[in-house]
């Protein structure tokens, strides 16, 4: 046989295994080019509109993030319902202060090559704030209400052929239409699919995993698909890319495959050992392969029972969870998948393994990295149905949106192994009587139809109307938010036969600041409108973190937490609402910036059970305070220590059942203050020294250190990396009480994004090249551009030597 015969038999024997390559799906992000203007324009959505004046952009893109912060932007006088309040009030910062409230533009020019009669075009939005109109070449194509949601449209009717096509989006968000900064702008991706008009729906695959054994786990996919005479072939790949299994099928039910594909030996997913598939589904017409997808899942089972709790792959374990809201602090609500990586890392530290989406749609970003970095996620949808909380809230669209708004949620997110339940919502207003069951039922049942596999919860406040109502009782979850002294009740007067801490604590404190006497208090506030990082301050409807841990470890009926919250956040600035500068939450484990308060080891000492934790709190610069009690507490995960002040011991403390915070903490109460070294010694249960720690009272402020989270970036424009900038003395000891003003230059193949100090009274706004320090410490955060190299970031304070710190991008 010659060469070319043996050559074309070879190509033959390819093209009949594998089929002929049609175009298949393409995927443009639309990052680049956007141009946004502020303001009503009645001929933005025109085809020749000029917007050459207009603003320059990256999407995604908060407009409001950029400040001013201006008390009068969202003045409420309103009652906090669900914090008790009767008597409506003057609050403010309540949203954040910042501009959110207006009407804006964006616009932009897509191309569509090769495009043709078969082909299909969908324009994705993963999320807009809020109420976008989407026009494609000057005609409306759609609109979506729910900003938090992720939605697509059908243009292909709209679309020239092998041309320019104009996009313009019309934002609007109303005052009065958040409890919290709803952020503004396209804040998350926008993507043109274009694909054949046989192929897979969007969001059309489902997978599945009913059975699992060691060594055999079932996994089912289902996949809607358009087109007539199709097959698809199914390739299941772990993840070091190797294929595992393969499945064929040219059998449709309507307009969807089942495949049922046995892979062997399964790695099971958790947040242990997060462990990930990837199933590519392509679909053919004859032997021309038409569209292609590729699905990432886990293999793991979930379980709910009564008297035993939640078990994940047959292991019965609690949530260690947190909420977070979707406001990535100084860069706003601006999707950034770096700004998450490094949330996630921080919790991971601290040994959480579940979050809360509160109260809303999770981004995609979050939901991969918590698939990736294990996190088991409650993913959650709305913070109103019918009944306001606020006047243009959610209420206004609940009863023509809810169900298309759940739809999408399910279908966008179910293949997230990280997923282990939904909330349908939280603390609505419809929990007391029946026409709340009602909705809560029709709710659950959407969830149901859309995903039979994972349960629904509501996060309920107003737990003695559900207990009286049937509304706690019909949920999958029972969900309580705080109220600690139910607990038992519900348990016995439910029928689930366990409750879910679906939100808890609300503990508030501000890094760095300590206050004096040091007491339990309820809605304490001081005039500097600081709360003290004692940690034994909390709300009025709230408790302290000790309340809830005594619940976990010693009910088992009680399957976990999800503590308000992991990082504080813009808006809700309690105790401080009526309190003018306040304009951001005291209640995050860890401020605004990232930077971990001294509640961050409190939770840390208990959930991280594989690492060391020894803690000192307060700081130990206290001039002025000489001679007088200043109590030491030492969060850690050995049961007792001595401490040393200048060392003379202060005697041994072990944890013991007096109190909850004895349970949990190691306090002196008697420490009088004297300026030196503070020293804890820890012993394990045999009475062994096994770790120390110490603090000094700093001397005069010296110099500006710096130190990155990570310092190699990616070279795509969109990268960070979050150096926190720390004054030291000459021996280098933290200075705690440092409030300089600093600036900050980045020089080389980066630029410089953001600053935040954490501060929760701060107006200094985020996107200028200078702020003070809070309570010794803040963060700069530094993001690549699209060209590789070397970057700098310098930064400078009167007085102090100046700190450096070499990044680099690829």
């Amino acid at each position: 046989m010659n060469t070319m015969k043996f050559t074309l038999l070879i190509l033959t024997i390819l093209l009949i295994s594998s089929g002929i390559r049609a175009q298949e799906r393409v995927v443009t992000e639309l990052t680049k080019g956007w141009k946004f203007s502020k303001g009503t324009n009645e001929k933005a959505f025109e085809n020749d509109f000029n917007d050459s004046k207009w603003q320059t952009v990256t999407v995604p893109h908060d407009w409001a993030i950029y400040g001013p912060f201006d008390k009068q932007v969202d003045i409420q006088t309103t009652a906090i319902v669900q914090n008790g309040e009767k008597v409506a009030t003057e609050k403010t910062g309540r949203t954040g202060a910042l501009p959110y409230i207006g009407e804006a533009w964006y616009r932009n020019q897509f191309s569509v090559p090769n495009f043709d009669k078969n082909k299909k075009v969908l324009i994705v939005f993963e999320g807009a704030m809020s109420e976008p109109k989407v026009f494609v070449n000057g005609k409306k194509v759609g609109e979506w209400n729910y900003g938090y949601n992720y939605f697509y449209f059908d243009i292909t009717d709209y679309v020239a052929a092998n041309g320019k096509n104009s996009l313009a989006v019309h934002l609007s968000n109303l005052g009065l239409s958040s409890r919290w900064y709803p952020g503004a702008g396209l804040y998350r991706k926008v993507k043109i699919i274009v694909k054949n008009k046989e192929s897979i729906d969007q969001w059309g695959t489902f997978i599945t995993t009913p059975f699992i054994s060691s060594d055999l786990a079932k996994v089912t996919i289902k996949t809607k698909v358009s087109g007539e005479n199709l097959r698809i072939i199914t390739e299941i790949k772990d993840a070091k890319g190797i294929e595992v299994a393969t499945n064929e099928n040219s059998t449709l039910f309507g307009n969807e495959f089942e495949q049922n594909i046995a892979v062997k030996n399964p790695h099971l997913w958790s947040p242990e050992n997060p462990y990930l598939y990837t199933a590519t589904s392509q679909i053919y017409v004859g032997d021309v392969l038409k569209d292609e997808t590729t699905t990432r899942f886990g293999i793991r089972s979930i379980k709910y029972e009564a008297n035993k709790g939640f078990s994940l792959n047959g292991e019965v374990r609690k949530f260690k969870g947190v909420c977070l809201h979707h406001d990535l602090g100084p860069i706003g609500t601006a999707i950034n998948k770096a700004a998450l990586r490094r949330q996630l890392t921080i919790l991971k530290d601290m040994g959480c393994n579940a979050i809360r989406s509160s109260h809303n749609m999770p981004s995609l970003e979050q939901l991969e990295l918590c698939d990736e970095m294990g996190f088991m996620f409650l993913a959650e949808s709305f913070d109103e149905w019918a009944k306001p909380k606020v006047k243009n809230g959610y209420n206004r669209f609940f009863e023509t949106d809810a169900e298309k708004d759940i739809v999408n949620l399910v279908q966008a997110t179910r293949n997230h192994p990280c997923i282990v339940m939904w909330s349908s919502g939280n603390e609505v207003p419809d929990q007391w009587g029946a026409e709340g069951v009602k909705r809560a039922k029709w709710l659950q049942d959407i969830f149901h139809r859309e995903d039979p596999t994972r349960p629904v919860t509501v996060g309920m406040d107003q737990v003695k109307a559900t207990l009286a109502s049937g509304f706690g009782a019909l949920l999958d979850i029972p969900g309580l938010n705080y109220r600690v002294h139910l607990y038992q009740e519900a348990f016995e007067k439910f029928p689930q036969g366990f409750i879910l801490g679906s939100e808890t604590a609300s503990t508030v404190s501000s890094r760095g600041v300590y206050k004096f006497p040091v007491v339990k208090a309820q809605s304490k506030q001081y005039a500097d409108f600081q709360s003290s990082s004692y940690d034994l301050e909390y709300c009025s409807w709230s408790n302290l973190p000790d309340d809830d841990f005594v619940l976990q470890d010693d009910k088992s009926w009680v399957i976990g937490e999800f503590v308000w919250t992991g990082f504080d956040y813009l808006g809700e600035p309690t105790p401080y609402d009526e309190k003018w500068p306040s304009r951001s939450s005291y209640f995050g484990i860890s401020d605004l910036a990232g930077l971990p308060k001294d509640r961050f080891y409190l939770y840390r000492s208990r959930w991280n059970t594989n690492d060391k934790t020894l803690h000192i709190l307060p700081h130990w610069n206290w001039e002025g305070r000489e001679g007088q009690t200043t109590p030491v507490f030492v969060y850690t995960n050995y049961e007792s220590a001595e401490l040393f002040v200048n060392g003379k011991s202060m005697g041994i403390q072990r944890k013991n059942n007096a109190t909850p915070q004895n349970r949990y903490r190691l306090m002196w109460m008697d420490v009088k203050y004297e300026p030196g070294t503070v020293k804890v010694v820890a012993f394990d249960k045999q009475g062994n020294r096994v770790a120390e720690e110490e603090i000094h009272t700093a001397e005069k402020p010296y110099q500006i250190k710096l130190e990155a989270d990570r310092t190699n970036l990616e070279a795509n424009g969109e990268d960070l990396a979050f150096v926190t900038v720390s004054v030291v003395d000459k021996k280098g000891n933290p200075c705690p009480n440092a409030t300089q003003q600093l600036h900050f230059n980045v020089t080389g193949k980066g630029t410089y994004r953001a600053a935040c100090n954490g501060d929760a009274t701060s107006l200094e706004q985020f996107h200028l090249p200078t702020m003070k320090l809070f309570s010794g410490k803040l963060v700069v955060l530094v993001q690549s551009t699209s060209k590789a190299g070397e970057i700098e970031l310098e930064v400078t304070g009167k007085g102090l030597k100046t700190g450096k710190i070499p990044l680099k991008s690829n």
